[in-house]
């Protein structure tokens, strides 16, 4: 007997009709992953903080033909993640998919950083993944779905930088303890639970490494000679990880931090 997976296995990315949460959607990435989810039939619930950001995503979602809902909501508290949530599933009625996109980064030398620029990156990279966890993990466990959550993490979760960058790095290694705490106690209820890590790519965030100033110039060159592939990462080179991540194709894979960093993490 041959299995469906096997006669059809374009099916086990089949996201028609999944109800998907994005935080930071309109972020590089959160904007890349819901029009991609948006283009293969998934509902959206796009968050974010900026309001003139989010309604350029969510026209381009319309511009694709998804259902979208927008919610100008950054997930900085307990209320703000239950506030998401309500919205939808009053637009949706369930929700089914969840990625916490949302983050920042402010570099600084730990001898040079005030304490309150290392306190907010940890506050938009981990606790607001944590609070998006509890506000939708405890939805699902209530009502019994079996849902997937997809974190964003990094190379520098896993590598330091001589940049400056105790924060970041601190706050993506948390990400990836984060993601396989969660998928342990997660598992006995079907829900699964993985990170994605990308090396540099191009966003809000790091387009001042693609300027051809001294510093952008230096940055890049640096960062590529750790680079096998040689280029610097896009927003849609996240894409087919993210939607393995999401899809039924990863039903049997849960607490893995997936890197997608042309090399970086090999070498």
């Amino acid at each position: 007997m041959i299995s469906e997976a096997l006669r059809n296995p374009l099916s086990l990315f089949d996201v028609r009709g999944k109800v998907a949460v994005i935080t930071g959607a309109s972020g590089a990435f959160g904007r890349a992953c819901g029009l991609a989810l948006g283009s293969l039939g998934a509902k959206l619930v796009l968050a974010s903080g900026s309001e003139a950001e989010l309604a350029d995503v969510v026209g381009e979602a319309h511009e694709i033909g998804a259902e979208v809902a927008a919610v100008l909501i950054r997930p900085d508290t307990i209320e703000d993640a239950n506030a998401i949530l309500a919205r939808a599933r009053d637009k949706f009625g369930r929700v089914d998919l969840l990625v916490v996109a949302s983050g920042t980064n402010k570099a600084g030398f730990i001898q040079d950083q005030a304490y309150e620029d290392w306190q907010r990156v940890m506050d938009a990279n981990v606790r607001g993944a944590w609070l998006m966890a509890k506000a939708i993990g405890t939805y699902w466990i209530k009502e019994g779905i079996k849902g997937k959550a997809l974190l964003v993490s990094s190379t520098r979760g896993r590598h330091g930088n001589f940049s400056g960058y105790t924060a970041y790095c601190t706050s993506k290694g948390a990400t990836d303890a984060l993601t396989r705490v969660l998928a342990t106690e997660w598992a006995k209820h079907g829900i699964t639970v993985n990170a994605l890590a990308p090396t540099t790519f191009r966003s809000k965030l790091t387009e001042w490494m693609w300027k051809d100033d001294d510093v952008g110039k230096a940055t890049r060159t640096r960062t590529l000679s750790r680079i096998p592939l040689g280029r610097l990462g896009e927003p849609e080179d996240l894409i087919g990880m993210a939607l393995y991540l999401l899809s039924p194709a990863s039903d049997f894979c849960t607490g893995q931090v997936m890197y997608v960093d042309g090399g970086f993490t090999a070498g």
